[in-house]
C-alpha cells in the first residue's frame, strides 16, 4: 500500500518545540517534491512549507518563517518539520503531502499532490 505515515505531534507549552516526521511506505520519495499543510478548527488547509527533490530548495509561509525548518532525508525516504517558538497559533491538524516533481516550482496546487499524511494533530498550551 503506497502512503505517508506521519509521527512526532503532541501537546507541548507555548515556546516550546516539536518535531514532525512523514514517511512514505510502498514508494520511494526521491523524485517527490514535498510540503507540509496544516488545518486548524473550523479554519481552511493552510500549506506552511516546501521542499524540492533534493532538499536544496525550500519554501515557507510567513507564518511560520524563522520559526519552522523543512529537511528530507531521501534515503530514509522521510521528510521532517522542525518547529521551534511554537504559539497557540500554531495548533492544528498537520499534513504532509508529496507530488511527483516536473521541475518546476516546488509548491503547487493542492488538488495536484499525489499523496497525503493520515495528519498529526499538534497543541500548543499552557
Amino acid at each position: 500500500q503506497l502512503q505517508l505515515v506521519e509521527s512526532g505531534g503532541g501537546l507541548v507549552q507555548p515556546g516550546g518545540t516539536l518535531r514532525l516526521s512523514c514517511t512514505a511506505s510502498g514508494f520511494s520519495l526521491e523524485y517527490y517534491d514535498m510540503a507540509w499543510f496544516r488545518q486548524a478548527p473550523g479554519q481552511g488547509r493552510e500549506r506552511i512549507s516546501c521542499i524540492s527533490t533534493t532538499g536544496r530548495a525550500t519554501e515557507y509561509a510567513d507564518s511560520v518563517k524563522s520559526r519552522f525548518t523543512i529537511s528530507r532525508d531521501n534515503a530514509q525516504d522521510t521528510v521532517y518539520l522542525q518547529m521551534h517558538g511554537l504559539k497557540p497559533d500554531d495548533t492544528a491538524v498537520y499534513y504532509c503531502a508529496a507530488v511527483r516533481t516536473d521541475w518546476g516550482p516546488i509548491c503547487v496546487d493542492e488538488a495536484r499532490y499525489n499523496y497525503w499524511g493520515q495528519g498529526a494533530q499538534v497543541t500548543v498550551s499552557s
